[in-house]
């Protein structure tokens, strides 16, 4: 069974978040085996620049496997391409870790360590978003590999 790791910075604290998160953690644990890394959203920095050097450190520390940085600019991918993606990866590594940054995005260094960046579209998601968003999608790729009727 593959594990999937989603790194992300800062927690969920709305409860319309959490049970969201929470429904698709139950749906997937069926497929995979799924590990939540939180890692601490920094605020106690002024500059910008500071906050995401800290937090890319903490970012780069909880690396592990196959390595897919959420990111506006990243490939745009459909649900389908993103079901083969989930499947081929699976072949070549047992884990597939994707990252989720801050508020203020990732540092140069997480960018330039991690080579595949993948983006659900132009929009920018608060974060607490974008991780229910990658949960569904995560989900409706094993879906659609285990050709169910979810994905329609």
């Amino acid at each position: 069974m593959i594990t999937i790791r989603v790194v992300c910075v800062g927690n969920l604290k709305e409860k319309f978040w959490i049970d969201a998160a929470e429904e698709y953690q139950k749906r997937l644990s069926r497929f995979c085996k799924l590990e939540i890394v939180e890692l601490v959203e920094q605020n106690k920095f002024d500059n910008i620049e500071k906050i995401k050097n800290v937090e890319g450190e903490e970012i780069i520390h909880s690396l592990s496997g196959k390595n897919i940085l959420l990111d506006v600019n990243g490939k745009i991918i459909s649900s389908e391409q993103f079901a083969d993606k989930i499947k081929s990866l699976s072949l070549q590594t047992s884990t597939i870790t994707f990252v989720i940054g801050g508020s203020y995005g990732v540092s140069d260094a997480v960018k330039t360590k991690i080579e595949d960046k993948l983006s659900f579209g132009k929009a920018t998601f608060p974060h607490n978003l974008a991780r229910v968003i990658l949960l569904e999608q995560i989900y409706r790729s094993f879906m659609i590999n285990s050709n169910s009727k979810y994905h329609k």
